[in-house]
């Protein structure tokens, strides 16, 4: 049920700079800040791919992991909003909290825990 939810908001998040992209062929480019290559990883890989979202072909993937060290979310995640993403998927209460302490101007999308919007 989630990937359902997360598949919707990424369709709603992505859906217009696809569309924004076809006369400039912009692709966008989303960074993931993620613990590690989990299942939630694997899942959210597969969600992109059943929405038609194939890495390296007409979408850019940022990845960084913070290897459940949460020391390290907040220079990852400051990498990541210096690539100057279209939106940023933060998977875990680590990288909610260093997400939101980086930007407040590109989007966010918190996957994982159980109280994202409460971190």
């Amino acid at each position: 049920m989630r990937l359902i939810g997360l598949a919707v908001i990424l369709s709603l998040t992505l859906a217009p700079l696809v569309a924004e992209a076809q006369p400039s062929s912009k692709v966008p480019r989303v960074g993931v800040l993620a613990s590690g290559d989990t299942p939630a990883v694997e899942a959210f890989k597969q969600g992109l791919r059943e929405l038609g979202y194939v890495e390296r072909q007409n979408v850019a993937m940022e990845w960084r992991f913070y290897e459940g060290r949460a020391d390290r979310a907040l220079g990852l995640v400051a990498e990541l909003v210096g690539l100057k993403p279209d939106v940023l998927v933060a998977m875990g209460p680590p990288a909610f909290e260093a997400a939101k302490k980086s930007t407040s101007t590109i989007p966010i999308v918190a996957i994982g825990g159980t109280d994202p919007v409460g971190v």
